[in-house]
């Protein structure tokens, strides 16, 4: 055993990374045996709390003291691919987000009543089990492979499951796109197990420790690079790989996919678990490059949100926006900026599936998502109303959400690395964000609708859409108010991270300026 991993064996009595793998397989074929059942929401309600429970029990078992990596399976499976599990600082919290997420989605299913209920849930669980195990993997062809499983399934989810026909226009533009990603992603791991092999005698491995600890050619280093950063951009989204968010939100599914794409961030975790420490020196060489481009995609994303007249778009948008903020903290490379931007991907995934959560609610009532058809929706629905507009203000850092702490971390490390002019920048970016998410609330909720539409009899809000909005806004709020927690979690874990950069000054930088 490497004497940087703990074998779960010394933390736990039971394989706890391997059985939160195989629940959801597990819950994947109760539902399609239990598919005709009149019970088969309430069962899987009832499988996904279970998930949740288990994560639960990996932070508790979890020791953030050390910085190794803790609860570890290692089996051999065939040639370079291995069945090596384990978790960190930041796996722990991805795995709580995810779980959280999944039991929301499964009452929002029985909200929507997506039928058949039996197959939806079938093909969620499945898309469950390949995100658990890309958070739980060590071996980066394994995260590939889960990556482009989990695609599919979504994509099958947008066909299957979508809200508008657009001839098809979405499901081709989702399986470009992210088709293009997973062969950009592919191409750089197998790079990556070629470079390992050439310098060990032809052995090929994708274990992240082997690569961490072998040297890239400088010949191919940026090029390695330049696949796995933008095989992820694609789906973190970032500015200009950002081409086919709109269009799926506004004609595929209105809030599951949108969950599963945006809420749980797992192109911001592969950034930060595997490229990140793989390949240091391309970082510290493009750093610049994509803080310039991620500046860029804050304006760019906030101008055609403000030029929205369908609120999934002008969500979309928005997602676009703030993803640039968090991709600038990353590429800081300084302590304070990584738990400010790990703080950013749990209240971005929260706070935007609130959002779609909402918003598939509206949608469900009124039918429409054009916002010059909306209006006086906080009259009836006022829950509602109230749970968007503090997913909102969460989005831009309101106090009492883990956005506040986490932009202020960011922010801090940001004028120490690039000086006043871009902070500056990022923060009026973060200003016209708040401009067009409180636009969208008011004209949805509070504007008056026009007399020369026909009036509308709004559904009032179920208890099951309730406890939903309350659930959501609870853990938002509790996890904005008890932050330290979350920020010992991942205190090793991002030392450890934050060891493989130089840390060059902020006038290093060339876009840093003096301020007098």
């Amino acid at each position: 055993m490497n004497i940087d991993e703990i074998h779960w064996t010394t933390q736990a009595s039971y394989p706890v990374l391997t059985i939160l793998q195989t629940l959801p397989l597990v819950s994947m074929v109760l539902m399609l045996l239990l598919r005709k059942s009149r019970y088969i929401v309430q069962i899987g309600t009832g499988l996904a709390l279970i998930g949740l429970l288990i994560a639960i029990d990996i932070y508790r078992l979890f020791d953030h003291t050390k910085p190794a990596l803790q609860l570890v399976e290692h089996i051999q499976i065939f040639g370079a691919l291995s069945w090596h599990v384990g978790v960190d600082g930041i796996s722990v919290l991805f795995i709580l987000l995810s779980n959280t997420l999944s039991l929301m989605l499964v009452l929002y299913s029985r909200i929507r009543k997506l039928n058949p209920a039996g197959l939806f849930l079938a093909v969620l669980f499945t898309i469950m089990a390949t995100i658990q195990a890309m958070y739980v993997t060590q071996n980066l062809l394994m995260f590939a492979i889960m990556s482009g499983i989990e695609l599919l399934l979504i994509g099958y989810l947008l066909h299957r499951w979508a809200s508008f026909s657009d001839g098809g226009l979405c499901e081709k533009r989702y399986f470009q796109f992210m088709g293009t990603g997973i062969v950009l992603f592919l191409a750089g791991t197998l790079m990556l197990g070629w470079n390992y092999a050439e310098l060990h005698n032809g052995f090929w491995s994708f274990n992240i420790n082997d690569l961490k600890s072998t040297a890239v050619n400088d010949n191919i280093n940026s090029i390695v690079f330049f696949l796995l950063f933008y095989g992820l951009a694609i789906r973190i989204p970032l500015f200009p790989m950002h081409g086919w968010l709109p269009l799926i939100a506004e004609h595929g599914t209105v809030a599951v996919s949108g969950v599963l794409l945006l809420g749980l961030k797992t192109g911001v975790y592969g950034l930060i678990h595997f490229v990140m420490p793989v390949l240091p020196n391309a970082i510290l060489q493009w750093q610049e490059f994509i803080v310039a481009f991620a500046l860029i995609g804050i304006f760019y994303a906030a101008i055609l949100a403000l030029m929205q007249t369908n609120l999934r778009r002008l969500l979309a948008f928005a997602v676009i926006s703030h993803t640039s903020v968090l991709v600038i903290g990353l590429f800081t490379l300084h302590h304070a900026a990584f738990q400010g931007s790990m703080m950013l991907s749990v209240n971005f995934g929260l706070a935007t599936s609130l959002l779609l959560f909402m918003a598939g609610l509206v949608y469900h009532r009124t039918h429409t998502m054009q916002l010059s058809r909306l209006g006086g929706l906080f009259d009836h629905i006022p829950f509602i109303g109230i749970a968007f507009l503090i997913a909102g203000l969460s989005i831009i850092g309101m106090p009492g959400t883990p956005g506040f702490d986490a932009v202020h971390l960011m922010l801090e490390a940001s004028i120490v690395r690039f000086g006043a002019l871009l902070t500056i920048a990022a923060a009026l970016g973060n200003v016209i964000a708040a401009g067009f998410l409180l636009y969208a609330f008011q004209r949805a909720f509070l504007s008056p609708r026009k007399n020369s539409l026909p009036a509308y009899k709004v559904q009032k809000i179920t208890h099951t859409e309730t406890i939903l909005a309350a659930s959501m806004i609870m853990t938002l709020l509790w996890a904005g108010f008890h932050t330290e927690p979350w920020l010992d979690l991942m205190e090793n874990t991002l030392k450890v991270l934050e060891s493989q950069f130089v840390q060059p000054g902020a006038a290093h930088s060339m876009l840093n300026i003096e301020v007098k």
